[in-house]
């Protein structure tokens, strides 16, 4: 992926415990814990083995990282 492409996933701000995530410009889901968000990306047929979560080239995290879902 080029550093010029926008990141395949976007997790937004947590709202009412909960994070919105969309996969290649897309709504996916909303996740409410790590688990969940992993089950959207695997659904949307992203290989949940081959990307890095913490890569912003990859995943854009709004509003806190990995570690905030409220």
């Amino acid at each position: 992926m080029l550093s010029s492409e926008p990141p395949e996933v976007i997790v937004y701000p947590p709202i009412d415990s909960h994070r919105n995530v969309t996969v290649r410009g897309c709504y996916a889901g909303a996740a409410h814990r790590m688990a969940d968000l992993l089950d959207i990306l695997r659904r949307s047929g992203v290989d949940c083995d081959q990307i890095e979560l913490t890569d912003p080239a990859v995943v854009e995290w709004r509003g806190g990282g990995p570690e905030v879902w409220e």
